[in-house]
C-alpha cells in the first residue's frame, strides 16, 4: 500500500485551503454581491442563489475541518464538484463562453482533484 511522503501531502492540503477559502468567499457573495445577484437572475435560477451560497459556504467549513476529518473533506470536495458540474451545464444551458465558464471548471477540477488526491492517501 502507497503512503504518502510530506511534500506529496502539502499539494492537496494547499488546494484544500485554496478551495476553501474561494468557496466561502463565493457563498458570501451570493449575500452581499448585486453582481452575483444578477448573475442568478440571468442563469434563471434567483429561487437557488440563497442555497447555492449556503451550500458554498457549508462545502468551504467542511473542506476547512477535513484537515481534521477525512470523511467530511471527501463529502465536501465530492459536493462541491458536482455543484461545479452543474455550474458547467447551466453556462453551456444559458450559451456562455468557453471563458466565462472557466472558474466554474478550474473549481470542479480542483476539487474533483481532492477527492482523489485524498481518498486513498495514508
Amino acid at each position: 500500500m502507497y503512503t504518502a511522503t510530506p511534500t506529496v501531502r502539502l499539494i492537496p492540503e494547499i488546494a484544500q485551503g485554496i478551495s476553501a477559502l474561494l468557496f466561502i468567499g463565493y457563498g458570501l457573495s451570493c449575500f452581499l454581491s448585486r453582481e452575483m445577484i444578477a448573475e442568478f437572475d440571468r442563469y434563471l435560477l434567483t429561487k437557488l442563489r440563497v442555497l447555492t451560497g449556503v451550500l458554498q459556504i457549508a462545502g468551504g467549513l467542511g473542506l476547512i475541518v477535513g484537515y481534521l476529518n477525512r470523511p467530511i473533506l471527501l463529502f465536501s470536495a465530492a459536493g462541491l464538484a458536482v455543484m461545479m458540474f452543474l455550474a458547467l451545464v447551466t453556462r453551456y444551458r444559458i450559451r456562455d463562453s468557453v471563458v466565462a465558464a472557466l472558474p466554474a471548471f478550474s473549481l470542479f477540477a480542483l476539487n474533483a482533484y481532492l477527492v482523489f488526491a485524498w481518498f486513498d492517501v495514508r
